[in-house]
């Protein structure tokens, strides 16, 4: 949820979300996950201005709806960071263009991971 330029409505996400309505139509179990998305994407704000005390206005973004979408694909779970990577490594060169030509700080969105470190595997030793 939320996204740095849209605040109103993420165009993508208005699109996709239509087209992942229509696909989750045709299946009763994608049908009530498609619900919860909904619910999520409408309880939010609400959530997020009482909980961080912040009248900053948000909306879904594109990802709200991507990795559903790529679940009723059938495509399996560890393809969906890659797919996501994928689809915007042209913006993030371009954002570092204009980083390290016009602007001598370093942009990113704020970011507290909450996951534990883990040892490195190589690509060998995972199943």
């Amino acid at each position: 949820m939320g996204h740095a330029i849209y605040t109103l409505s993420d165009p993508r996400a208005i699109l996709l979300k239509r087209q992942a309505g229509a696909m989750a139509a045709k299946d009763p179990e994608h049908e009530k996950e498609y619900k919860l998305y909904n619910l999520v994407e409408e309880l939010t704000p609400e959530v997020f201005a009482r909980v961080k005390k912040s009248d900053k206005v948000m909306c879904a973004n594109v990802d709200l709806y991507s990795g559903f979408v790529y679940k009723m694909l059938n495509i399996p779970p560890e393809l969906y960071t890659p797919l996501f990577a994928i689809s915007r490594i042209v913006g993030w060169c371009a954002h570092r263009l204009e980083e390290t030509i016009g602007n001598s700080r370093i942009i990113r969105p704020a970011y507290k991971s909450i996951s534990k470190a883990k040892k490195y595997k190589t690509l060998d030793a995972r199943g």
